[in-house]
C-alpha cells in the first residue's frame, strides 16, 4: 500500500485543466467534415463526457519532462480520437445500447454509419499526428492499433468460453493497457526524452492500464447501472471472463463452476440469476483478490516513476500527480 498522501481527481486534474479543454476544442476541430454524420457522431460522443484520463497522461508525461509545445495539445487530440474510435466498433461489436448512461451511437444512428465513422477517427487521429513528422510517434501508433484490433479479434474468439488468467491479461493488455502505454511514450516522444525515460514512462502506463481495466471489470460485476452508465454485469452478458471470475471459476464447486459456465454460454441470466454469481464471487473472496492485483499494478506503477528527476517545479507537480493517479484509478466507483 503507498504512503503517498492521496488526492482527489479533481486536484490532478486541475493541474492540467486549461490544457484538457484545449485538447477537447482541437478534437472537435479535427472532427470537423463536410459528412454530417461524422461531425455529429464525434461531438455526441465528445459531449457525452469520459474521464479524459488518456490525453491527461499524455499531458503530464510532456509536463513532467519539461515540455509545453502546442504539439502535446494536439497528440492529446490524437489518443482522445482513437479511444473514442475504438468505443465506437466495441459498442457495435457488443451490441450494446447505452454508454456512459446515454443511448449508444449505434443505436441512434445504426451500426453501418458508427463502423465507418469509427473508421474514419482512426484515420483522422493519423492524419492529424501527421502533422508532427516524426517517425517515432507514427511507430508508436502504428504497433498500438495493431495491438488494439488483434485484442479485440482474440477477445471475439474467446466469448462465451472459458480463460485462464494468462489469456485474460493479454487480452487486457491489447485492449487497454497499450494506449495508457503509449499515451506516456507519446509524452516522452514530445519531449526527447531518453530510450530509458520513455520505457520508464510506457511501464508506468502499461501498470496504470491494467490497473484501470481490472477495476472496470470489477466495477462491472458490482456496480450500479445508475452509477457506471451501462447495464450491470455487461461483460458477463456478452460471454466475457474477467479475473474475478476466472478465480472463482478455478475455486468453486462443481456446481458454482456450472452456473458460472451457464452465464457465459448463455450470455445472460434467465437461467442462473447475476445475484447468485454475485454470491459466489464473494464466498471466494474472488472480487477482492482481483482488487488487490489491480491496486498491485497501481503500486508498480508508482514505482516505474520513483526516481524520474524533476526539472523544474512544474515538472515536480506533474510527476507528483502521476504518482496519485494509480490511487484515484483503483478507488473509484465508476
Amino acid at each position: 500500500m503507498s504512503l503517498l498522501p492521496s488526492a482527489t481527481a479533481k486536484q490532478v486534474f486541475d493541474l492540467v485543466r486549461d490544457d484538457l479543454a484545449a485538447v477537447e476544442r482541437e478534437f472537435s476541430r479535427q472532427s470537423q467534415s463536410e459528412v454530417a454524420v461524422i461531425q455529429d457522431i464525434a461531438e455526441y460522443l465528445l459531449a457525452g463526457g469520459g474521464k479524459r484520463i488518456r490525453p491527461l497522461l499524455l499531458l503530464l508525461a510532456a509536463k513532467a519532462l519539461g515540455f509545453q509545445g502546442e504539439s502535446r495539445i494536439r497528440m492529446g487530440a490524437v489518443v482522445e480520437m482513437l479511444h473514442t474510435a475504438t468505443l465506437v466498433h466495441d459498442d457495435i461489436i457488443d451490441e450494446a445500447k447505452t454508454r456512459r448512461g446515454k443511448a449508444s451511437t449505434n443505436t441512434v444512428w445504426g451500426e453501418s454509419k458508427c463502423v465507418l465513422a469509427g473508421d474514419w477517427l482512426y484515420m483522422q487521429s493519423f492524419q492529424t499526428a501527421l502533422d508532427e513528422r516524426n517517425f517515432h510517434v507514427l511507430d508508436l501508433l502504428i504497433g498500438l492499433t495493431q495491438q488494439m484490433v488483434e485484442g479485440e479479434l482474440l477477445q471475439i474468439q474467446k466469448l462465451g468460453h472459458l480463460i485462464n488468467e494468462e489469456e485474460y491479461f493479454d487480452l487486457i493488455f491489447r485492449k487497454t493497457a497499450m494506449l495508457f502505454k503509449v499515451s506516456m511514450q507519446l509524452g516522452a516522444a514530445l519531449s526527447g526524452a531518453s530510450d530509458e525515460v520513455e520505457q520508464q514512462l510506457g511501464e508506468y502506463g502499461r501498470n496504470l492500464g491494467l490497473a484501470f481495466q481490472i477495476v472496470d471489470d470489477v466495477l462491472d460485476i458490482t456496480g450500479e447501472e445508475a452509477t457506471i452508465g451501462k447495464p450491470a454485469a455487461s461483460d458477463l452478458r456478452e460471454g466475457k471472463a474477467t479475473l474475478a471470475v476466472i478465480h472463482a471459476l478455478e475455486r468453486g464447486t462443481g456446481a458454482e463452476r456450472e452456473a458460472i459456465r451457464t452465464v457465459l454460454a448463455d450470455r445472460n441470466f434467465s437461467r442462473v440469476k447475476h445475484a447468485t454469481i454475485l454470491e459466489i464471487l464473494k464466498h471466494h473472496g474472488s472480487l477482492e483478490y482481483a482488487m488487490d492485483a489491480a491496486r498491485a499494478y497501481a503500486e508498480a506503477a508508482r514505482q516505474s516513476i520513483a526516481d524520474l528527476p524533476a526539472a523544474n517545479s512544474e515538472a515536480a507537480k506533474a510527476l507528483r500527480a502521476l504518482q496519485w493517479v494509480p490511487g484515484y484509478v483503483t478507488d473509484r466507483d465508476r
